[in-house]
């Protein structure tokens, strides 16, 4: 009878996981490859994770809900992945100057979600690479993975007023690359103009 009840609980819990891999795969590729660019190792990194969420179910473990699961573990490997890459210290890429943990009134959900309106997509997601890792790795998590603030900072654990700071101060510079990219960009038409 008890063994009956440990195959049923082994069953059940393969149902789940194969279930969230058929939900999750590809948002996880996504995230993995705007993370490090490089399509061979996002595959490597998703393929990883999935090992190490199965190895920890065969362990006797249960995952409640396997969305943020499987984003931590991803951003585990994704955060090995810039350790192998760099030789400086995360710490280090991840501190925030000055921070005050604080009231962040500018920083409520609508005013983010109104700065990220005015930035151009596809503009956006190409200069994504040109920010500093602390702050695409938030932008990424929050409009590619659809995420919100509290899920980011329990992946990430910071608190979630860091996160707003990231994401807003993420924001900005990334207008800011947007606006120098189209001030060149109508320079150079201008100085061709001029030439003929």
């Amino acid at each position: 009878m008890e063994e009956q009840t440990k195959t049923d609980k082994v069953s059940d819990h393969e149902a789940r996981f194969l279930k969230a891999f058929e939900e999750y795969n590809d948002a996880l590729f996504r995230h993995a490859f705007s993370r490090i660019s490089n399509r061979e190792r996002a595959i490597d990194l998703v393929h990883d994770t999935y090992t190490k969420v199965w190895s920890y179910i065969r362990d006797g473990y249960e995952i409640e809900n396997f969305r943020p699961f499987l984003y931590k573990v991803l951003n585990n490997l994704v955060i090995d992945e810039y350790r192998k890459r760099k030789e400086s210290s995360l710490d280090a890429l991840l501190e925030i100057e000055g921070v005050d943990e604080g009231s962040f009134d500018e920083l409520s959900e609508n005013s983010v979600e109104s700065l990220a309106a005015t930035i151009d997509g596809q503009k956006a997601f190409d200069l994504l690479s040109e920010l500093p890792d602390q702050y695409r790795e938030v932008i990424i998590m929050r409009f590619v993975d659809q995420l919100g603030p509290r899920e980011i900072s329990e992946l990430i654990e910071e608190t979630e007023n860091v996160i707003s700071v990231r994401i807003h101060r993420g924001l900005k510079l990334l207008r800011q690359k947007i606006e120098a990219s189209d001030e060149s960009a109508e320079e150079n038409r201008r100085t061709r103009g001029n030439k003929k």
